[in-house]
């Protein structure tokens, strides 16, 4: 493209793609993405934008089409990537003069030019930050300001390159401009100091914006070389409140402290000089008169930060033994020691307390008009985790975890002092009492030793609950609160009771009702909890649950009062079975309503999980709710998966473990699976066990309706799958041939061959190799036939006779029988073997020494006395089903428990006592060769074996 020709059509189109009509827009546009790869085109969007003369619009447009030009064609890897003449001759054109007089193009410029950098900067473009540098000197305003607007951009985008070449490249860069960026800064803070003092408005705020870009070049830099930094937060004392350099001048004051925790954060050590000036200046204007009617919240929240991560500092902590101590770390914590003295940390303590823990008119204002709201912002909404109030609990407790003697007897004087009931009038004392209680609650788990709670709690919490004036609300939701803080850390079992009766009287106050549900969660789930003590407010408890889950709008409301609700119904279990018909009829309503908020939606699977396993069986009556919501929930193809896939997964889990039967829908959701199992993510443990839960539950149906495709879908699992993955997908083949051992061991039939060649092979993974040997020994033990026309297959593809080969997985089973650590699969192994007897085949008699070993060992391992008898049982015998008798605190046995409890008394590892077994197979050999020929084959045994095999068989 010749620049020349070119400059006038570009020109054209450009201004045609800034119309507002679509037919004149959308040609241009077009024209202008074929031009895209020309050689030429950006040298003349260059030309274009640098023309101060042409319309605004027009040289807009042509530096986003140079910048996304940047990002496509800069890199000499990209398809159709510019020449290195025209890249070089673009990089001189960029930096050939900073005088652009539009703000919004100049910061388009900046950000193009540093997007070269990134890719350039310094090997092919060495003259950039010289040419960057001269032109901040120059005494022209507007071109030092957009030369350092450019140099800001550049040193940000540099900073933020992480390999490690790039890292040492930009550490040289810096080591050589840090100097020059922060006299430059220092030299613009004079000026603005200088200006604010001549009342030049103008002026000030032109040197002010040059202060904080300079700053910002200089903290891009500071990263990778060590500075010390000096304060200039006087200048806020010189500038009004209604001034308009106030805003900007906070900007910089945040960017100083910003400064300050990065230098803090990365190079600890370095910042040693600093911790007493810092925690000076931060402590004075936070915790003293100095700070007042300047400070504002950013502020001290940075002041706060600082404050505490020197305090919690690692690296200037000495350690146990003080002669393993680093000399930096004791210099630092000599520092911190001096400084934080009793009366400092006493008054620090205080005023944390008595001034930023007071509620503002602001919050009590919020709370009257909307408590619902209000009870969410306090808890953690969005806008709260920014404020100053976490900010200061944070400190506070850092500060009273490190310095805990100094504090506590300052937390317990202002508790005593506010001791008793207080006056509803006197509101100040309310809003005092609120914030000492709630450092108190803060600081539950270091005044452990300290405070007797449920003294406290009996004498003179429950009494201010009991105080219905509406002014007292504020006492009675934090007293609720830090109840709740409490109740893990000291109080007693036995007062439960009486708290549940508190609890279910704020549940009916309107103004509390939130607050007090919301800290119901912390005495349901505590380890502590009984269900016998909270059955009598049981069915009253949910009522209000139910109530206010339907009367609350807030989304975070309605996500915590159903975390509480699913807490309560896991505490309680079956005992809910009678309170939960108005929720199961209102959940679907609430699923509908929450199409748009899929965390709202989560919180509802979290409930339905519970909610099955405490209905169990009759949790099919929800099924057609139930299985639409997990239809969806663990469909990868509906974008709400994202969100809803894992607790789909457990709810699919939970429904298929406490089905009584199988259905049709049921067995219809599987479907999805095949899906789930190409994604191979974190989930796909969760998705074997639902597959053995459709086995346990109907393995006909289910392995003749799924069982081919997700055959196939094992096999393209294996070809890329850990050692445990490849154990999760051998324990379903397992669990189907222990349920249906035809019809498991023809529906996966094709993964067979690989289990037969790793038994072979000696498989070095013990865990594989063991489960290995357990398919083998139930086909070999269930399914004779099949196993005989496997083995015929696998001789056949290794050029071996049937025998020699059947000879080699007895040897190696043998070898291998220690890498089966499952007494199950031990005794299965035992009967497996012992099943090919009797026969007259030279090789199972060839290997018959090794078949007792291992009925030995497995004898050894199921054999235990009777108690009743004195004689020994096979311990693995079950000779019928009961139901276990359970305690309050105990859960029932799910549906499929009890399948599998059914499926157990037809195993015969748990059916056939292998002490006769054995015992029955020795004999029908012996009769078949007699007994000369019994005795010669016994001989082959070692001698020690065959004494403890004749007492284990004596008494039969």
């Amino acid at each position: 493209m010749d620049i020349d020709s070119a400059s006038s059509v570009v020109l054209q189109a450009l201004t045609q793609a800034t119309s507002q009509d679509t037919a004149v827009l959308k040609p241009a546009e077009e024209q202008l993405r074929q031009w895209e790869t020309q050689p030429g085109f950006y040298s003349v969007l260059l030309n274009i934008f640098n023309n101060h003369m042409l319309d605004v619009n027009v040289r807009w447009l042509a530096v986003l089409y140079f910048k996304n030009g940047i990002d496509r064609y800069w890199r000499r890897v990209a398809p159709n990537a510019l020449s290195e003449e025209e890249k070089t001759s673009l990089r001189a054109g960029l930096i050939t003069n900073f005088n652009e007089p539009v703000n919004q193009i100049a910061t388009q410029i900046a950000v193009l030019i540093a997007k070269v950098a990134r890719l350039d900067c310094p090997r092919q473009w060495p003259e950039l930050i010289p040419v960057l540098l001269e032109s901040v000197k120059g005494q022209d305003g507007l071109q030092q300001h957009r030369a350092l607007l450019t140099f800001y951009h550049v040193t940000k985008t540099l900073a933020s390159k992480r390999l490690a070449q790039d890292k040492r490249l930009f550490q040289d860069l810096a080591s050589g401009i840090y100097s020059f960026a922060c006299s430059l800064w220092s030299h613009h803070t004079d000026c603005f100091l200088q200006q604010i003092c001549a009342r030049d408005e103008p002026a000030a705020l032109s040197s002010l914006e040059r202060t904080l870009l300079s700053l910002k070049g200089s903290h891009n830099s500071y990263k990778s070389y060590m500075i010390r930094y000096r304060w200039r937060f006087k200048t806020c004392r010189q500038v009004g409140p209604e001034n308009t350099c106030r805003e900007k001048l906070e900007k910089t004051i945040i960017l100083y402290t910003k400064v300050l925790l990065d230098f803090l954060e990365y190079h600890p050590c370095a910042f040693i000089p600093l911790i007493q000036r810092s925690l000076e200046f931060a402590v004075s204007y936070v915790f003293t008169p100095a700070g007042e009617g300047v400070a504002f919240e950013r502020f001290i929240v940075q002041c706060m930060n600082l404050i505490k991560m020197i305090v919690k500092n690692e690296a200037y902590k000495p350690a146990k033994n003080i002669e393993d101590s680093k000399p930096e770390s004791l210099e630092a914590h000599k520092i911190k020691t001096a400084f934080f003295t009793h009366p400092t940390l006493t008054e620090i303590g205080r005023r944390l307390v008595s001034h930023y823990f007071l509620l503002t008119e602001e919050e009590l204002a919020m709370w009257e008009e909307d408590p619902e709201s209000f009870a969410v912002e306090e808890t953690g909404g969005d806008s709260w985790k920014y404020s100053l109030r976490p900010c200061t609990e944070v400190l506070f407790l850092d500060i009273f975890h490190n310095y805990s003697q100094t504090l506590t007897p300052v937390l317990l004087e202002m508790v005593e002092n506010l001791q008793g009931p207080t006056n509803v009038e006197d509101h100040v004392q309310l809003l005092m009492k609120d914030a000492v209680y709630n450092a108190v609650g803060l600081a539950a788990y270091e005044l452990f030793d300290s405070v007797d709670f449920d003294q406290w709690f009996k004498n003179q919490l429950l009494g201010e609950l009991q105080v219905s004036h509406h002014r007292y609300k504020l006492i009675r939701r934090r007293v609720i609160w830090l109840i709740g803080q409490w109740i893990s850390v000291k109080f007693k079992s036995v007062l439960r009771p009486l708290l549940y009766e508190v609890i279910l009287s704020l549940m009916q106050d309107p103004d509390l009702v939130n607050n007090t549900v919301l800290n119901l969660r912390s005495p349901v789930d505590d380890f502590e909890f009984r269900t016998e003590q909270f059955l009598p407010y049981l069915e009253s408890i949910f009522g209000l649950l139910f109530h206010l889950l339907q009367q609350v709008t807030e989304c975070d409301t309605k996500m915590q009062v159903l975390h509480v609700i699913s807490c309560v119904i896991e505490r309680v279990n079956i005992q809910i079975r009678p309170y939960v018909g108005c929720l199961v009829q209102y959940l679907p309503l609430l699923w509908k309503q929450s199409e748009e908020h899929n965390m709202l939606r989560c919180a509802i699977l979290t409930t339905l999980i519970h909610l099955v396993q405490g209905l169990g069986a009759e949790s099919k009556n929800l099924y057609p709710f139930l299985l639409p919501v997990i239809q969806l929930s663990t469909d990868v193809s509906q974008p709400p998966h994202v969100y809803l896939l894992e607790d789909g997964l457990e709810l699919w889990l939970v429904t298929l473990e406490n089905s009584p039967a199988v259905t049709p829908e049921l067995l219809r959701i599987f479907q999805n699976m095949s899906a789930l199992l190409e994604l191979s993510s974190e989930n796909l443990r969760t998705c074997f066990q639902i597959v053995n839960a459709y086995i346990y539950l109907s393995a006909t149906e289910f392995l003749q309706n799924y069982g081919e495709s997700l055959c196939q879908s094992f096999s393209d699992l294996l070809k890329d799958i850990t050692n445990e993955g490849q154990v999760q997908v051998l324990k379903v083949v397992e669990i189907a041939l222990k349920v249906s051992p035809i019809l498991g061991a023809h529906m996966f039939q094709p993964l067979l061959p690989a289990v037969f060649r790793g038994i072979v092979d000696g498989e070095r993974y013990p865990v594989v190799m063991s489960t290995y040997l357990g398919i083998m020994g139930r086909i070999l033990l269930q399914n004779s036939s099949f196993f005989s026309s496997l083995l015929s297959k696998m001789a056949s593809e290794c050029g071996q006779e049937m025998d020699q080969l059947l000879g080699s997985v007895i040897e190696m089973w043998v070898d291998r029988m220690d890498n089966i650590t499952q007494p199950e699969r031990r005794k299965l192994s035992a009967l497996a073997l012992v099943s090919l007897l009797p026969s007259d085949n030279s090789v199972i008699q060839d290997k018959f020494c090794g078949i007792i070993n291992i009925c030995v060992e497995a004898l050894h391992d199921v054999m235990s006395e009777d108690p009743e008898t004195g004689t020994s049982k096979d311990c693995m015998l079950m000779s019928h089903f009961e139901e276990p008798k359970l305690s309050d605190d105990e859960e029932p046995p799910t549906e499929q428990d009890k399948r599998k409890k059914l499926l157990a008394l037809e195993d015969p590892v748990h059916s056939v006592s292998l002490q006769h077994f054995v015992y029955e197979k020795l004999k029908a050999q012996q009769a078949l060769m007699g007994d000369p020929g019994f005795g010669v084959l016994m001989e082959t045994v070692d001698t020690v074996l065959v004494r403890q095999l004749q007492e284990f068989l004596q008494n039969l």
